[in-house]
C-alpha cells in the first residue's frame, strides 16, 4: 500500500487591508528584507492552483491549507480532503504574529494530522500536467536533484543569500562534505541530473558545502526530518522563530531538505520535471505558452520586481490558466 502523501499550501492574501494594518503595526523601522509589497500582492490565481491538484495530483492523501485566517470566499470549505490550517494551530503564541515565512515553514511538522510524506507549496507554484506520487517520493525517501551551488548576491538589502548562509552554517557544522559524497556519490553523480552534472564535479573538491543549488518548486518533505533539525539545533531555530519579519539570522526550510541531502535520503531527479520563472513582459509570452502547451510538470511563478505592467500580467496569466483549466474544482463552490 502506497504511503500517504500530503500537500501543503502557504497562503496570504496581501490585498486584505485588516492584514496589511496588523503588518504595519508591527512592522520594524527599518526595511523588512525581502518583504517589499509585491512579494504578498494577491494574483488571483489560487483556484488554478486547486484545480491543478484536483486534476493532475488526485492521488493526494489531503490538502492542507495554512493562512493567517485568511479564508477566500469562493473557497468550499467542507471538502473532505481539504484542511484550512490557521497559524495558531501550530505555531507557538510567543511567536505569533509572524509575517516570517521562514517561520510559518519551520513549524509545519506541528500541524495535527499531517502526514510523515508531504509536498510544500508556497502559492505561486502550481501543477500544469500530471503528476505522480513518485514524482516526489520515492522508496519512502524525497525526489531531490542534489546540485552543488555557489552563494551569490546582488542586492544588499535581500536577506535570502544570509539565509543559505546559515542553513549551511549548520549543514557543514554537522556534516562533512568529503564524506557525504563518497557515501552518497551514485546519489550526487546520477545520470538524471544531465549535463548538470559539470557543476558538481566542479565543485566537488571544495571543503566545504556553500549550498545546494534551489529550483524554486514544490519540495518534498518528511516530518520525521524536521523533528530531527529541531532536536539538533533548537537554539538556532528558536532565535530565528523570533524574528516577526525576515531577518539575516534566518534559517529556512531548505535547512530539512539539505539535511536529508547529506544523509543521502533521497532519489535523485531528474532538473527538467519544473521550471521557475521571473514574472515580466519580457518573460510573459513564454510563461503563458509553457502553461497552455504544458511544457513542465510544476512552474513557479515569482512576482519579484516592483516595475512590472501587474495588470496586463496577470490578464495574460488569468487566460491561459482558463484555457488549461477551465472546469471549476470541488474545492470551489457554486
Amino acid at each position: 500500500m502506497r504511503d500517504k502523501i500530503d500537500f501543503v499550501i502557504l497562503w496570504v492574501d496581501g490585498n486584505d487591508s485588516k492584514w496589511k494594518r496588523r503588518r504595519a503595526f508591527f512592522s520594524p523601522e527599518e526595511k523588512d528584507n525581502g518583504s517589499t509589497e509585491n512579494r504578498f500582492r494577491d494574483w488571483g490565481l489560487l483556484r488554478y492552483w486547486f484545480r491543478g491538484a484536483e486534476c493532475f495530483a488526485p492521488w493526494v492523501n489531503r490538502i492542507f491549507f495554512v493562512t493567517d485566517g485568511q479564508i477566500p470566499p469562493w473557497l468550499n470549505r467542507e471538502h473532505p480532503r481539504l484542511r484550512i490550517v490557521s497559524h495558531e494551530e501550530y505555531i507557538p503564541p510567543q511567536y505569533l504574529p509572524t509575517f516570517n515565512s521562514n517561520v510559518i515553514e519551520l513549524w509545519l511538522h506541528r500541524i495535527p494530522e499531517l502526514a510523515e510524506q508531504f509536498v510544500l507549496f508556497n502559492d505561486d507554484m502550481y501543477l500544469i500536467a500530471p503528476v505522480a506520487s513518485e514524482d516526489f517520493f520515492q522508496k519512502g525517501v524525497p525526489m531531490e536533484t542534489a546540485l552543488l551551488d555557489m552563494i551569490t548576491a546582488t542586492d544588499p538589502e535581500d536577506c535570502f543569500p544570509h539565509t543559505e548562509l546559515n542553513n549551511f552554517a549548520l549543514i557543514n557544522s554537522h556534516f562533512n562534505k568529503k564524506d557525504v559524497l563518497r557515501k552518497h556519490g551514485g546519489k550526487f553523480f546520477s545520470m538524471r541530473y544531465g549535463g548538470n552534472l559539470i557543476r558538481n564535479l566542479l565543485l566537488s573538491p571544495f571543503k566545504y558545502f556553500s549550498c545546494f543549488r534551489d529550483s524554486h518548486l514544490p519540495t518534498s518533505h518528511l516530518k520525521s526530518t524536521f523533528t530531527e533539525v529541531w532536536e539538533a539545533e533548537p537554539d538556532v531555530l528558536e532565535q530565528c522563530s523570533a524574528n516577526r519579519f525576515r531577518s539575516r539570522s534566518d534559517v529556512s526550510h531548505w535547512l530539512m531538505k539539505d539535511w536529508r541531502i547529506c544523509k543521502g535520503e533521497f532519489c535523485p531527479r531528474s532538473t527538467g520535471w519544473g521550471r521557475h520563472f521571473e514574472l515580466g513582459m519580457d518573460k510573459i509570452t513564454e510563461i503563458c505558452r509553457s502553461i497552455e502547451r504544458q511544457k513542465y510538470r510544476a512552474v513557479c511563478l515569482n512576482d519579484s520586481a516592483d516595475d512590472i505592467d501587474f495588470e496586463e500580467i496577470r490578464a495574460c496569466l488569468t487566460k491561459s490558466f482558463e484555457r488549461l483549466l477551465p472546469e471549476r474544482s470541488q474545492y470551489e463552490e457554486l
